[in-house]
């Protein structure tokens, strides 16, 4: 089998982290149970693009239960658990492709080797590996059926590709999915992220200005956190109505030049590029904190901090040290990629039982009905979200009210009024 992971060896320290993560994992846990019944994915050849963590090794072994054959790639260079990747490579037989701290040029080459299954469905965080299909693998197209994308930025760039004529086969997003943005995206990256923060510095947040970019759901979660710490949480936006929703929920809120004045603790969650710039460097406070938990390292413009800075230097793991020409220092935290994957593990398990679901039981949908589909991007379909919320909640020991069949006429009818 071929795999290229950093150190084989370590494959028994991470069957016994994938061990403990599964404890928190019920709703794939049950999947994977069915998986093993059913087998649904039966000869079905995946290939998967995804932050190779515990949680990821969870999701692999379940679409392997349910009869695929998967080949695994990291989506972010800084994002590999060596011990995972080694775990799904020797326990699993899955044959995987990433090193924690690859260039540029090993980050793409293991995107091909994972192509090397000749993929009939892909699976993505991102979408890297979708455009490498769409320009430079044209020739696996024409047997890919569809495909699923787990971020907001991929799917940003896949609904950009559809709009365009471009996307050439269909793609769930399972980003937004309820039970994917309400839960993974505000809950798990407001914990993770700060959990990444905290261990890069291991600075005190009470007291310290945190400027949160972005108040997508992703920005809502770190602001929650952060105001837990004791943190005093500034909010930057570009979008009126999630300015005026921030400001309501208690924030204050600035634009990006007030409060690079101010901010202590700087952290982007937008998706977009250059949100914190060289005009912005300039005014910060020497010993301001920069990161980033945007999928990709380009929202913070770093060529423009390295252009404007006099010396450099790594002062602790995953934190460098940027000296101004005036004399200020600046800190960015795991290069200006994913903070909370890069100096941390990510999102904790039991919100990524919920995600890992969505992908699962798509993959499953899209197995069976692809022929329905355009090449667009579509949405999971509700009664899979309800089912995974449904099953989350059984293994939380939470019951829930039923309507009753009056309470469902009433809802169904237009004649009673007042």
């Amino acid at each position: 089998m071929n795999y290229d992971v950093k150190d084989i060896n370590l494959a028994d320290k991470g069957r016994l982290r994938v061990e403990w993560a599964q404890r928190d994992m019920p709703v794939l846990n049950a999947i994977r149970e069915r998986f093993e019944r059913e087998k649904p994915l039966a000869g079905v050849r995946i290939a998967a693009c995804l932050h190779v963590t515990t949680e990821t090794g969870v999701l692999a072994a379940t679409l392997k239960a349910g009869g695929a054959t998967v080949h695994v790639c990291a989506s972010n260079p800084l994002s590999t658990q060596d011990d995972v990747a080694a775990y799904l490579a020797k326990i699993e037989g899955i044959p995987t492709f990433a090193i924690k701290g690859e260039d540029g040029d090993t980050y793409y080459r293991h995107i091909h080797q994972a192509l090397e299954v000749k993929p009939q469905m892909t699976m993505d965080d991102g979408a890297d590996l979708v455009f490498t299909i769409h320009t430079k693998r044209q020739d696996l197209i024409a047997d890919i059926f569809g495909g699923t994308e787990e971020t907001t930025t991929g799917v940003i760039r896949l609904k950009a590709m559809a709009k365009d004529g471009v996307l050439r086969y269909p793609v769930i997003a399972v980003n937004d999915a309820m039970t994917k943005y309400l839960f993974d995206n505000r809950y798990g990256t407001g914990q993770s992220t700060l959990d990444g923060i905290l261990r890069a510095t291991n600075r005190l947040m009470a007291g310290g200005i945190f400027v949160v970019a972005g108040y997508g759901w992703c920005g809502r979660g770190l602001a929650m956190r952060a105001r837990g710490m004791g943190a005093r949480v500034v909010i930057t936006e570009v979008n009126p109505l999630k300015a005026l929703e921030a400001l309501m929920d208690g924030y204050e809120v600035l634009r990006m030049e007030q409060a690079a004045k101010i901010g202590d603790v700087f952290c982007t969650l937008t998706g977009d590029i250059n949100v914190i710039r060289e005009e912005h460097f300039r005014l910060m406070k020497d010993g301001a904190i920069l990161s980033n938990s945007g999928h990709f390292n380009v929202e913070i413009d770093i060529p423009a901090l390295e252009r404007i800075s006099t010396a450099r230097r790594q002062i602790r793991d995953a934190v460098e040290e940027f000296t101004l020409q005036n004399g200020t220092c600046l800190y960015v935290l795991a290069e200006g990629r994913l903070v909370n994957l890069a100096a941390a593990e990510g999102h904790p398990s039991a919100v990524m039982d919920m995600s890992f679901a969505n992908q699962a039981l798509s993959a499953e949908f899209i197995t069976r009905n692809h022929q329905k589909f355009e090449k667009q991007v579509y949405p999971v379909p509700e009664d899979i979200d309800r089912e995974i919320a449904r099953l989350k909640l059984e293994a939380m020991q939470v019951d829930i009210d039923t309507l009753t069949p009056e309470q469902e006429k009433y809802l169904a009818s237009y004649d009673l009024g007042t």
